[in-house]
């Protein structure tokens, strides 16, 4: 079992990616089997196959321990043999892995298996081109909690073996005061106030504190609150230079809104230190997998 990325072991982040992997395989088989696999039990039960799994294009891979699981949940003697793993570059038309095992249990795992694989292969391969593009400048690219719903660990752990870090994990783990907490708090000051206290009795204390701001007034006003994370929600690269200006270091600032592609590589050239990204996650093309299988 591979470790859990550093940005998801935080004492009170209560991750373990054993446990992570268990529960989703089992929900996505119970999701897919319920009573039996009708198909495959048109298979002499005693049948042993082999099967391999190969890229049509290019990619990042991601989901290695979600895919060998459904195979072992229902054959425990099956074997794999990875010819890739987490986080390596794969080419059009290489093999990925090879599986030996129980022909129903490796026909009734196909879908499942290749679905996780894919699924976070392309958040993997999504991630390393943002990551790739801002190459060279002091931006890190971070995921968001856009994430399929069921699937939040698995895709920051997709994030991470395709170069990016993880923002915080959900809501219990970081407080990001944004625009309707602002509002509903009365203003930026009783907004960090109320953060502040709330980490000295009762949140971790080390808890990360991040407010958004839209303009620079409220990012003054941050500043005069002692803010050391700061979101620049929909600012333009000129804003965000004459914010990295103005900060000087004092805090660390966060881009947010309208990244893409294409505006990613300007938007770290102005100097910010962290860059977010919802679509690392919500808008993917699965890579192309394909299972061939014969009967031994």
């Amino acid at each position: 079992m591979a470790d859990l990325p550093l940005d998801l072991q935080a004492p009170h982040a209560h991750h373990d990616l054993e446990a992570v992997v268990t529960a989703d395989v089992t929900r996505a088989l119970q999701e897919d089997i319920r009573g039996g696999d009708l198909t495959a039990s048109l298979i002499p039960g005693n049948a042993r196959g082999h099967a391999r799994v190969i890229t049509r294009e290019n990619g990042v891979l991601a989901g290695c321990e979600w895919f060998q699981r459904c195979f072992t949940e229902l054959d425990c003697d099956s074997e794999i043999f990875w010819h890739a793993r987490d986080g390596d570059t794969v080419i059009a038309d290489q093999q990925i892995c090879d599986i030996q095992g129980n022909a129903r249990a490796l026909l009734t795992a196909e879908r499942s298996a290749l679905n996780f694989l894919q699924t976070l292969s392309a958040v993997a391969t999504k991630t390393r081109s943002f990551v790739d593009a801002v190459a060279n400048t002091k931006s890190k690219i971070l995921d968001t909690r856009k994430t399929l719903p069921g699937l939040r660990i698995a895709s920051k752990f997709a994030v991470r073996m395709g170069g990016g870090h993880n923002h915080r994990v959900g809501l219990f783990d970081g407080i990001l005061i944004k625009e309707n907490h602002i509002m509903a708090a009365g203003g930026i000051r009783p907004a960090m106030e109320a953060a502040l206290q709330l980490i000295q009795h009762s949140a971790p204390a080390d808890t990360v504190i991040e407010i958004e701001v839209e303009n620079m007034t409220q990012l003054t006003e941050a500043l005069s609150c002692g803010a050391k994370l700061i979101l620049l929600d929909n600012f333009t690269p000129a804003a965000m230079r004459k914010a990295v200006a103005l900060v000087a270091g004092r805090c660390e600032l966060e881009a947010s809104g309208g990244v893409n592609i294409k505006t990613v590589r300007a938007i770290a050239e102005t100097g910010v230190d962290r860059i977010s990204i919802g679509t690392l996650t919500k808008d993917i093309h699965a890579l192309d997998l394909s299972m061939r299988f014969k009967i031994n």
